[in-house]
Order: structure tokens, then C-alpha cells, then sequence
């Protein structure tokens, strides 16, 4: 960063680190103590840029884990624009899940794509129903939980158990502190099993 940024109060993107990631396997045990079990889906948001550069990563990704034995990826975009790179295990198996999941976000950030990752959501089903993902936001480097209420129809939260969720994971994974930026991922690929 430059002087003239420290003056006008500029700053350079945080650049994500990814390694973060590692520790969802040991965040799962700990979740599946309390009935929450892995679903074996995952994703990786950010905001599209224009031209063929995305084809082109995304045949690099799919090539990366194909030679790897590594699971599918499927593409999509929401409703707001951002795409979404899924990938699934079948069963699940959260290490292989995120082994992936850090490939995809890697490639991404190698190839230029860091600065447009909006977040990676691992997806499990909980005791009663419920899904829950836990969301890693890659410009806090912190992760936190959202979980739908299946008892109260759409877009409504279960945040009792999000909060129970946060102090199970406290251990293993950065929480983001701030709970404004949990942020609802309503119909989020990767949070879902199927």
C-alpha cells in the first residue's frame, strides 16, 4: 500500500487464506456430537467477470479434480448474480469435500478470481431436519452458521441454533464475532444434499 492510500484511507483486499478451510473436518465432529451430520456438498460463491477467462478456469478446476479421483463440480447462478462452483461426495466425506472445495477456492485466487470470492458453505442436516451451513466469508476469514427454520416456511432463521452451532465450532474454526454479517444464503447450492 501506497502513502497516498494511508492518506485517503484506501486499502488494499485482504487476500483470503484459504487454509481456514482445514478446519471443517474437526468443526464436523464436534457437530456430528450434537446429531449434525455432513451432507457431502459444498460451494463457492463470487461475482462473474466478463469474458471467456471463466470458461477457461472452470475447465481448469474440473481438470484439476478429475485427475485427482476428485468429486464432480457443477456450475450455477443465483439470483443476485454470483456463481456458485458445487461440489459433492458421495457418501460424504467431509476432508475429500474440503480438499476440493480449497482447490476450487485456489485456482480461483491463482488465476486472478481472489478478489471477486464472496464465500464457500459446506452443508449438513441436523437432528431434526434442519439444514446448516456453515459459511467461511473470505474477506473476514472467519466462518459462521445459517440455518433455515423448517418449522416456520420460508426465509425465516433458526437462530437458537445457529448460536448453539457457533459454540460447538468455537474450537476449531475462526466465528466471525460480528453477527451482522451472518448473512442469510437463501436457496445456496451446497446446503442442500441433493
Amino acid at each position: 500500500m501506497g502513502i497516498f492510500d494511508s492518506i485517503m484511507g484506501r486499502s488494499r483486499p485482504v487476500r483470503p487464506d484459504l487454509d481456514n478451510l482445514f478446519g471443517l473436518p474437526s468443526a464436523a465432529i464436534a457437530l456430528a456430537v450434537a446429531g449434525f451430520e455432513a451432507s457431502g456438498s459444498g460451494a463457492v460463491a463470487f461475482r462473474p467477470t466478463e469474458g471467456r477467462a471463466f470458461a477457461e478456469v472452470q475447465q481448469e478446476v474440473t481438470d484439476l479434480l478429475a485427475a485427482g479421483g476428485g468429486p464432480p463440480i457443477g456450475v450455477s447462478t443465483d439470483e443476485f448474480g454470483y456463481t456458485w462452483l458445487t461440489v459433492r461426495t458421495d457418501p460424504p466425506d467431509v476432508p475429500t469435500l474440503v480438499t476440493g472445495l480449497h482447490a476450487v477456492n485456489s485456482t480461483l485466487q491463482d488465476t486472478g478470481f481472489g478478489p471477486t470470492l464472496l464465500c464457500t458453505v459446506v452443508g449438513f442436516l441436523g437432528p431434526r431436519g434442519q439444514r446448516l451451513a456453515l459459511v467461511y466469508l473470505f474477506k473476514q476469514g472467519t466462518f459462521y452458521p445459517f440455518v433455515p427454520d423448517p418449522d416456520a416456511g420460508t426465509h425465516r432463521r433458526d437462530n437458537i441454533t445457529e448460536l448453539k452451532v457457533r459454540d460447538l465450532i468455537l474450537d476449531d474454526v475462526a466465528v466471525e464475532r460480528d453477527l451482522t454479517r451472518w448473512f442469510a444464503l437463501w436457496g445456496a447450492p451446497g446446503l442442500d444434499s441433493d
